[in-house]
């Protein structure tokens, strides 16, 4: 195999997309299983340090372009599969294809996640706890801003569960093929309602049994596994 063949190129990708990848999932967990269980914890002085001395831009760094590369090389991938192995009929008459698309799906709304709400709520956070380390005031939004971030945050937890195990699940989890164009509009369906529950719940939901499970790590990974469960039983029966 030459890196300049097709079969380099996928190869390439992948090295990127698991080198990327890992940084930002890596980073999500320090977020959401070190930092924040420490924040809850910590004095007000220990965290606005922390917000304001860079220890959290530079982690926030790292977060957001280690989505943003594992967003592009990830598509890329699916593009190549597309255009060279499969067509893109093709590539959706098969398990494979419809169990990467999901996962591919899955992170790409983590990515929106991370760029669009995740990383303008924090700006605001920090500027606020610069302001008040220099004696200044606090920005009013940033607490609201704050709570959205972490709602957002604990959502793409939630959705690493499901979005990993498609990735594994795609070459190593046998599925029945697509029966028809029925069954494809069936799956396509039942991945746009539980990515919209998620999401809604993440932009929108500020109490119930939503923000109850997404307060705490337990209900966040039961939340993941029970997702990880309706996707993939739903595709299964879907496609059988």
């Amino acid at each position: 195999m030459s890196l300049a063949s097709g079969e380099g190129l996928q190869f390439l990708l992948r090295w990127f997309h698991f080198l990327a990848g890992i940084t930002w999932i890596g980073m999500l967990y320090y977020f959401n299983f070190v930092q924040t269980p420490f924040f809850a914890s910590a004095e007000p002085p220990v965290r606005s340090g922390m917000l304001a001395g860079g220890l959290v831009s530079r982690a926030l760094w790292w977060f957001r372009w280690g989505a943003m590369i594992t967003f592009i090389t990830g598509w890329l991938i699916i593009f190549d599969k597309m255009g060279r192995q499969y067509g893109f009929e093709g590539f959706f008459a098969t398990s494979y294809g419809w169990k990467i698309f999901f996962g591919g799906m899955l992170g790409s709304l983590m990515w929106f996640n991370v760029w669009f709400v995740i990383w303008p709520a924090q700006q605001i956070v920090m500027a606020s706890a610069g302001q008040v380390a220099k004696g200044g005031q606090a920005i009013p939004e940033a607490a609201a801003r704050g709570q959205r971030a972490g709602f957002a945050s604990r959502t793409n937890t939630l959705l690493s569960i499901p979005m990993l195990f498609f990735m594994g699940a795609a070459s190593h989890l046998p599925m029945a093929e697509p029966t028809g164009g029925g069954a494809k509009f069936g799956a396509l369906i039942l991945l746009l309602v539980v990515m919209a529950a998620a999401e809604y719940n993440a932009m929108v939901g500020t109490a119930g049994a939503g923000k109850k499970m997404l307060s705490t790590l337990n209900g966040t990974f039961w939340g993941g596994f029970i997702a990880t469960a309706i996707l993939y039983f739903g595709l299964a029966i879907i496609l059988h």
